[in-house]
């Protein structure tokens, strides 16, 4: 079982393979970013609690729903103990359920690419601002746990200009559904 007050990059890796339902679809999560509040420059929550990052400050296993580049919406898991503003962006995934709702909300691409990064998955999955501060164990989000642990491999986040080298992306090597710069080796 997942212990979501764990610090988010010990959660994140622990994500890898499970899978998230939500209106629909369902996603196996192949990718993800783990942000350490207030030692993390990159990190939504780095200069404190906000109105929009509140969530994030909220109790672990909870989602933290938000507008990306003001058209997307991107959700993490919070983790790490209440207080702490640390979670685990979700940024690929593979649609195991659902498929036909999630190209009617992607449009016509090709199948890896329709949760491939965090915008798409949330589109995917129909995320809304609503869903901030929703527990991942139900009634509107479900993650069922991987019955077994993938290979996975981290390295530097992607899509950030603070704390670039900081070793916190984690995902499934060698699967079609992750986003590029694949080639780093295990830590």
């Amino acid at each position: 079982m997942i212990d979501f007050a764990l610090p988010a990059n010990l959660v994140a890796p622990q994500l890898l393979g499970c899978l998230l339902s939500h209106r629909g679809v369902t996603i196996r999560l192949t990718e993800v970013e783990a942000y350490l509040g207030a030692e993390d420059e990159a990190a939504h929550t780095y200069r404190g609690q906000t109105p929009r990052n509140a969530a994030m400050f909220g109790e672990p296993g909870r989602m933290y729903v938000y507008h990306s580049y003001g058209i997307h919406k991107a959700g993490n898991i919070v983790c790490a103990p209440r207080g702490t503003g640390q979670g685990c962006l979700l940024r690929a995934g593979e649609v195991v359920d659902g498929i036909e709702l999630a190209r009617a909300r992607r449009g016509d691409v090709d199948f890896f690419n329709l949760a491939r990064g965090p915008g798409n998955l949330g589109k995917a999955l129909g995320l809304e601002i609503s869903d901030n501060g929703q527990p991942v164990t139900g009634p509107e989000f479900m993650l069922h746990e991987r019955k077994t642990e993938p290979e996975w491999v981290a390295g530097p986040r992607i899509g950030i200009s603070k704390n670039v080298d900081a070793r916190l992306r984690f995902w499934i090597p060698r699967d079609k559904s992750v986003s590029a710069r694949r080639g780093y080796p295990a830590t």
